[in-house]
């Protein structure tokens, strides 16, 4: 299995500081966050959603593109993934992300889910995505790039049984599963070795991110409320060494990338530790 990062969790850095962090942590590929800045953000602080310098632009020209190829390939780094915040049903910004991931070299993208919040009927939901995969399976064949969802909490795929409804309908060398356990702590766990055996061929990623329940306020009926939030990457509710020992036993040997959101390291120290940490757990299985 190899490293990568994705630079949502680097938001500090620009292209070509993120890359040389990168190989010097011993992590092996980047996942460009696609996503422009909030005009009301140029001047904030840099932050994972909203200023973030390590962002391709959706509106990047081919000579701007150029800049992030040429961080990766002057450290030896492969371009994993261009990552977008699709919605489900817009093919065209879809093959817009698809068009820079080909000029970029990367491997996947990750396409749109809808979220789930009570207000739409679930069936409706999925229609609308099923829907939204076969116009994106005909587009992931032709730039020749793998189009993914997410198991993640708040959409219709906060399970893999939930995720695997979906892409099971479609070519595994086209549409594929995103796997991120970190996500399925807040909503959607199913025991992750029975997932990844769920997945088959359909899994074509891993996030390496860690989450945590603690107690909050009572509720107005007395009984005790808990929340979730985000833990360091080995500090967490996921057991990430059974987590690698059950993607080794299915022979995964992918990507593990980072997208640790605990906010309690800065981006290379969080670099350093990851690539330290990752090793010597995949070292000892």
């Amino acid at each position: 299995m190899k490293l990568s990062v994705f630079t949502v969790v680097t938001p500090d850095l620009t292209p070509e500081e993120l890359a040389v962090a990168a190989k010097e942590a011993g992590i092996d590929g980047i996942e460009w966050r696609f996503k422009e800045i909030p005009q009301d953000a140029l001047e904030e602080k840099p932050s994972y959603w909203r200023r973030n310098l390590c962002s391709i632009d959706p509106a990047a020209s081919d000579a701007e593109l150029e800049r992030f190829a040429r961080a990766a390939q002057d450290n030896g780094l492969k371009t994993v993934s261009v990552t977008p915040y699709l919605q489900a049903g817009d093919l065209k910004s879809t093959e817009r992300v698809l068009q820079v991931a080909q000029k970029l070299g990367a491997e996947t993208i990750r396409v749109g889910v809808p979220a789930y919040n009570g207000t739409q009927h679930f069936n409706e939901l999925y229609a609308l995505e099923l829907e939204y995969l076969k116009g994106v399976e005909p587009l992931a064949k032709q730039y020749g790039v793998k189009c993914l969802i997410e198991t993640h909490h708040n959409t219709i795929t906060a399970s893999v049984s939930g995720a695997f409804r979906l892409v099971s309908q479609f070519d595994p060398k086209h549409i594929g599963v995103l796997f991120d356990p970190g996500n399925m702590v807040h909503e959607g766990y199913e025991n992750f070795r029975m997932g990844l055996e769920i997945l088959g061929p359909y899994l074509a990623h891993v996030h390496i991110k860690n989450t945590g329940w603690k107690k909050t306020d009572v509720r107005e009926d007395g009984s005790q409320a808990w929340t979730s939030y985000w833990e360091p990457n080995f500090q967490g509710v996921v057991n990430w060494k059974q987590v690698l020992t059950d993607l080794k036993a299915v022979g995964y040997d992918g990507y593990l990338g980072v997208e640790d959101f605990s906010g309690l390291y800065g981006s290379k120290e969080l670099l350093q530790k990851y690539g330290e940490e990752t090793r010597a757990l995949l070292a000892s299985i």
